[in-house]
């Protein structure tokens, strides 16, 4: 069992070490501002169909 998780562990290291590739910094900024930028085009888009349901509710049922 516990040679098992030695192994498990050691597969583990080898993945992390050996085989993945990780991004350059030029690649992890223009993800981040990729991300970023999707979020607050998709935060206004939810906020402009909010207030326009609001209107609308505010006209179907006045006061």
């Amino acid at each position: 069992m516990f040679k098992k998780f030695v192994n498990y562990c050691k597969a583990c290291y080898d993945e992390l070490a050996k085989k993945t590739t990780w991004p350059t910094p030029k690649e992890l900024t223009h993800t981040a501002v990729v991300v970023l930028s999707a979020s607050l085009i998709i935060a206004l888009v939810v906020f402009l169909m909010d207030t326009c349901f609001r209107w609308f509710m505010s006209v179907v049922y006045p006061g």
